[in-house]
């Protein structure tokens, strides 16, 4: 049989989606790449294919290894689903504060969860640091029997980015497209598929869309690394420079509140029926930015990276949003 796929296959090659609303308001083509159609839910699954791939290619992760990652979120479904598709073992190292549908989660896709105490990055007990030494641990019993992914340094995460995500849009819009926005964790998905579209025509702008308690806005518009506001928004942000970041092709930033990107998310839940989470209410409010500054009759892409069923604790707890000065809306609360 020519049509048959395995799960890996079905990773990437995800199609865009044109928000009608927001098109029709603005007189531009906005556009969302709609990851969370990828096996695992997310974006991230482009990112542990990517770095998974590179470490088989490079022999640091051996058959019947092991992949470890430190990450409190999508990456960790990535890795499991990933590594369970390709005979591997996944140990995922978080902080014992998430949340336990996070855990489940997690579990559920195949992963070893190895909870320990919250901690701030600095401190050497850090989910991250430890996951490195977890994994570091593994190969001094034997040689490449784990691989520690270390996804904000990997440059496997950029790299895939730049191959598939990028190369997607620029065939997906035949080359018309002006401008592509989102936000950075990490940092793979900006530049690399800034660096994809800036290496077939300059003069397409890329630009960040940063959440509140990040640091990269000051960092790209004003030169400094400096936190500013909070967010209830996960997995987005940084507050340093990683390797993925470095030399990322940035024409411009926004730091967008939270007053402003949750409302999105609801509209579009209404408006065009995409249940997303918070990352691609970021994203969104971004593009309408761009869209902005491009004018009428421009293309704009952003990336709608996941469901907003991962975070029904905190998009739609009327609560929780009220003590961030947000509002659940109007059509969901009657």
């Amino acid at each position: 049989m020519n049509n048959t796929y395995s799960l890996i296959d079905c990773i990437g090659n995800t199609p865009l989606i044109r928000l009608n609303r927001l098109s029709d308001e603005t007189g531009c083509e906005i556009l969302g790449k709609a990851e969370f159609m990828n096996p695992g839910g997310s974006v991230k699954d482009r990112a542990a294919l990517g770095m998974i791939q590179a470490a088989m290619d490079s022999g640091d992760l051996e058959p019947g290894g092991t992949i470890v990652e430190g990450t409190a979120g999508n990456t960790g479904i990535g890795l499991a689903l990933v590594g369970s598709a390709l005979g591997f073992r996944t140990v995922i190292v978080m902080p014992e504060n998430q949340s336990a549908g996070k855990i489940d989660t997690l579990k559920a896709h195949g992963a070893e969860v190895r909870l320990i105490p919250a901690v701030p990055y600095k401190n050497p007990a850090h989910f991250v640091h430890t996951s490195g030494r977890i994994a570091d641990e593994m190969n001094r019993e034997k040689a490449n029997s784990a691989y520690w992914t270390n996804q904000f340094e990997n440059l496997a995460n950029r790299d895939i980015h730049e191959r598939t995500t990028g190369a997607e849009i620029w065939e997906q819009t035949d080359g018309q497209v002006d401008g592509f926005v989102c936000a950075a964790g990490t940092g793979g998905t900006l530049s690399g598929v800034g660096r994809a579209l800036k290496a077939q025509n300059p003069d397409i702008k890329i630009a960040l869309s940063d959440p509140g308690g990040s640091a990269l806005h000051q960092y790209y518009a004003h030169g400094e690394l400096r936190i500013e506001g909070s967010s209830i928004t996960e997995g987005i942000g940084n507050s340093r420079i990683t390797a993925n970041l470095d030399g990322a092709p940035i024409d411009m930033s926004w730091q967008i509140p939270d007053v402003e990107a949750i409302p999105i998310v609801y509209s579009l839940i209404r408006d065009e029926g995409l249940v997303l989470g918070g990352s691609s209410g970021i994203n969104v409010a971004g593009a309408l930015r761009l869209a902005e500054e491009l004018g009428p009759g421009s293309t704009i892409v952003t990336i709608l990276c996941d469901s907003a069923t991962r975070y029904m604790e905190r998009l739609f707890n009327a609560e929780f949003l009220q003590s961030k000065g947000l509002n659940l809306p109007r059509w969901y609360r009657a």
